[in-house]
């Protein structure tokens, strides 16, 4: 079991720092960057959508593949979602986590990235996401 706990500890670290890398090689982890596309009263930058596009593209087969199995590939249950209807809930969250993306210009990836390299502002959104995390726990316990 340990052997399997290291592995999945490995192969998830190697996942973080590919994407961690593919942020920072794409320009994402710059807040600046992301608000340029999201912003439309400044002069639009379109790289954004070529990094989702190429990310959608990648993630895509993955994705379709997991749908088949029962177990992942280190041996684990996939655990999958399985709801599928587009409810308030689902809305309200998507429109909270647009905002505060064009407001800070991070979404939790970069910003994990932002402040891994002390950068204030992702310290910021860092603490600000926990404190919001933590929140929602106790309001459903």
């Amino acid at each position: 079991m340990k052997n399997s706990n290291t592995g999945f500890a490995l192969v998830s670290g190697i996942a973080g720092l590919v994407f961690g890398w593919g942020l920072i090689i794409s320009g994402m982890a710059n807040p600046a960057k992301v608000i340029g596309f999201l912003d439309l009263s400044m002069p639009w930058d379109p790289s954004l959508m070529f990094v989702m596009g190429g990310a959608i593209a990648l993630g895509l087969p993955g994705f379709l593949l997991a749908k088949r199995l029962k177990n992942s590939l280190m041996g684990m249950p996939m655990n999958l979602p399985t709801h599928t209807q587009i409810d308030k809930k689902l809305l309200l969250g998507a429109v909270l986590f647009g905002a505060g993306w064009g407001i800070g210009g991070f979404c939790p990836g970069p910003a994990v990235v932002a402040a891994a390299s002390l950068a204030t502002d992702g310290l910021i959104f860092i603490a600000a996401m926990l404190v919001g995390m933590f929140a929602f726990s106790v309001r459903t316990q």
